[in-house]
C-alpha cells in the first residue's frame, strides 16, 4: 500500500494491493455484522458503543435508549461508505496481485477515518488493549493487523494535513 495523498481536487488516494482492498472489506463486514447483531455482553461492542454515566447504570441505560440506535446507524454509515469506495476501487480487477487505486472525496475520507477508528477500536478490545502504552499480544496477527490500521489511519490524517488538502477537510 502507497500512503495516502491528498491531491489538488481536494481528493485523497492510496494504491492497494487488491488482497489488503479485500481485507479491509472483509474487516469492514465483521464490524457491520457486529453493530447489526448487538450482544450487549460484547466487551467490543461495549468499547464502541460506551456508556455515558459509567457510575450510573440508571443514567446510562436512560442516555443509551435515545442514542445508541442513532450512534449505530452512523457507524453502519460510515462502513457501509468505506465499502462502497473500495467497490468503486476494485471493479473490474483480476487477480489478487494487482493494484487498486482508491479515490475518496471529502465524506468518503470522514468514513474512512471513523470506520478505521472503530475496528481499531474492536480489534483493540480483542487483544487486551486498554490504554496509551498497552501492548496487546504482540506477534499475534490481530496486533500486526492493529498495528496496520494504525498505519492507514495515521497516513490519512497526514494527508489531510497537507496544504493540498486543507481546504478539501
Amino acid at each position: 500500500m502507497s500512503s495516502f495523498t491528498a491531491e489538488p481536487d481536494g481528493t485523497v488516494t492510496a494504491r492497494f494491493d487488491v488482497a489488503e482492498i479485500a481485507l479491509i472489506a472483509e474487516l469492514s463486514t465483521q464490524l457491520t455484522e457486529l453493530l447489526a447483531n448487538r450482544s450487549d455482553d460484547d466487551p467490543a461492542l461495549q468499547r464502541l458503543l460506551p456508556d455515558a454515566y459509567p457510575d450510573d447504570a440508571a443514567a446510562s441505560a436512560e442516555f443509551r435508549r435515545f442514542t445508541a440506535d442513532g450512534l449505530v446507524e452512523r457507524k453502519l454509515a460510515n462502513a457501509s461508505a468505506l465499502l462502497s469506495s473500495i467497490g468503486s476501487a476494485t471493479a473490474g480487477h483480476g487477480p489478487a496481485n494487482s493494484v487498486a487505486t482508491l479515490h475518496l472525496d471529502p465524506s468518503a475520507v470522514q468514513a474512512w477515518l471513523r470506520s478505521i477508528g472503530d475496528l481499531r477500536l474492536t480489534l483493540a478490545t480483542r487483544l487486551g488493549i486498554e490504554q496509551d502504552g498497552d501492548e496487546g499480544s504482540p506477534g499475534e496477527p490481530l496486533s500486526d493487523l492493529y498495528d496496520w490500521l494504525g498505519y492507514l489511519q495515521g497516513s490519512l490524517v497526514d494527508a489531510l494535513d497537507t496544504p493540498d488538502a486543507g481546504d478539501a477537510a
